[in-house]
């Protein structure tokens, strides 16, 4: 096993795979495949780089908070708060660290670590008042990402040499203002998942010294929605809440071998389908005005990340099937 530290904000899901086929299919590739995997600490699919302005509080205080359009996101309730027609955008780049610590494993190879490249989350948001109580919105956002793309001969290529997830959302979004303290806003996000994943099987003894590549592509387009709730508590406090619902996604793509023990006639492409939920959130905050120059935020995000213990990749070789 390789003892992984994990230095920064993010952290991964458990990759792998399942293979149905023949039982010499079994015994040679699909129980060393259930090795392909990329693991890490506990909420390393959320990003928090959505917004130019929430980047300038830490991102505190966004679900109570309608600094820009970017409020499309952080809240949609506050929307209703933005009195003219308004246009944000940018990008965010992100520089993780990784450390590998405490390797101990029988297979040969290097553990560099840092195995996160300089990462770029653009986004873009527009809003403009329909009328004195409605207003619309649209936004283009990065809520989920992950990579990790680890140096050639890597120790731990038997459990994942490289893995990227991303999820690019657009949202359009309608608020409504109640009354002069109270605005409720929501929408539907149409979700486009694109995943890659790759690792090596230890089949040297079989193959010449060689080991086995692994490559697994899949994506898929789904429905989900983001409500919020936005209350001026008094001229100086106001209470946010934001509801971010779960996606169900239904991944297709295919699974590549190559260079595996000529023997097995593994080589070529293979169908394959994925299954995932990526998790509800709730962000509320409260925002407090100090005087002009001073201001306040409070708050907390909740995520249900036992919806996603791992992914898990079904490969369709053949018509003959059998349980792993």
């Amino acid at each position: 096993m390789i003892a992984q530290k994990v230095v920064m904000s993010r952290a991964a899901a458990l990759f792998g795979v399942k293979a149905v086929n023949k039982i010499i299919l079994q015994s040679t590739f699909a129980l060393t495949t259930c090795a392909l995997c990329t693991t890490a600490v506990a909420n390393g699919l959320a990003l928090n780089e959505q917004s130019a302005s929430g980047a300038g509080t830490a991102y505190a205080g966004r679900a109570s908070t309608a600094l820009d359009a970017s409020t499309v996101y952080g809240n949609p309730a506050g929307l209703s708060k933005l009195k003219r027609t308004e246009v944000s955008g940018g990008f965010a780049i992100v520089s993780p660290k990784v450390n590998i610590s405490d390797a101990q494993s029988s297979a040969s190879g290097s553990n560099k670590g840092d195995s996160v490249p300089l990462v770029k989350v653009p986004f873009g948001y527009f809003s403009t008042p329909i009328n004195q109580d409605l207003t619309f919105g649209m936004g283009i956002y990065v809520p989920q990402g992950l990579i990790n793309d680890y140096e050639s001969g890597f120790q731990g290529r038997y459990h994942g040499t490289y893995s990227k997830v991303q999820v690019i959302t657009l949202q359009p979004t309608l608020a409504y203002r109640i009354n002069e303290r109270v605005t409720i806003g929501g929408g539907p996000t149409i979700n486009r998942i694109d995943g890659k994943l790759q690792n090596d099987l230890a089949t040297g003894a079989l193959n010449a010294g060689k080991d086995t590549h692994i490559t697994i592509k899949a994506d898929d387009i789904a429905l989900g929605y983001n409500l919020g709730l936005m209350v001026d508590l008094s001229d100086a406090t106001t209470w946010g809440i934001t509801y971010h619902s779960k996606v169900d996604y239904h991944l297709k793509g295919h699974t590549e071998v190559s260079d595996s023990p000529g023997a097995f006639g593994l080589d070529g492409k293979y169908k394959t389908s994925m299954d995932a939920t990526l998790p509800e959130s709730i962000d509320t905050s409260f925002t407090h005005r100090f005087n002009e120059r001073w201001t306040g935020y409070l708050g907390t995000t909740w995520t249900r990340w036992s919806r996603l213990p791992k992914l898990e990749a079904n490969i369709r070789v053949c018509h003959h099937s059998v349980s792993n």
